[in-house]
């Protein structure tokens, strides 16, 4: 399934999404929302909604530097999950970074995501792990 991906400045569904799809790795890491850091990065990100049949029922938030691109939020609705719209996220990040002449891809996730898989698929390997997080990176080539 091929989502629309637009840019997005809801920040009100960005926040609800993550901490729908994040509360239970916070759980089990002992963690805490912080909804100030939250905001203060907010600004930061290009923000892109994934809408199927004019539901939205994703988000990507992402910034680069001269280096590489980096995923900074990949979260889908646990509806619309196991159906490509991460593979598609990811091939628009790829794309918007290679229009801009980076060859990288850069992320950090929790290593008990499983999102880990889908990342493994798409090229990006463990560069290291520190904190609970693996820091991964793919070429685009």
């Amino acid at each position: 399934m091929t989502p629309i991906i637009q840019p997005t400045d809801d920040k009100v569904f960005a926040e609800e999404l993550i901490r729908q799809n994040m509360s239970g790795y916070y759980t089990q890491l002992n963690m805490r929302w912080d909804t100030d850091l939250f905001d203060r990065q907010w600004d930061e990100l290009d923000s892109y909604v994934l809408v199927i049949n004019a539901s939205r029922v994703g988000l990507l938030c992402i910034n680069h530097d001269e280096d590489a691109y980096y995923i900074r939020e990949l979260q889908i609705s646990p509806e619309w999950r196991c159906q490509g719209l991460g593979t598609a996220a990811i091939r628009f990040t790829a794309d918007t970074a290679q229009q801009a002449g980076i060859r990288l891809l850069r992320l950090r996730v929790f290593c008990i995501n499983p999102a880990i898989a889908l990342y493994e698929r798409m090229g990006f390997r463990i560069l290291k792990t520190a904190a609970g997080m693996h820091a991964m990176e793919r070429r685009i080539l």
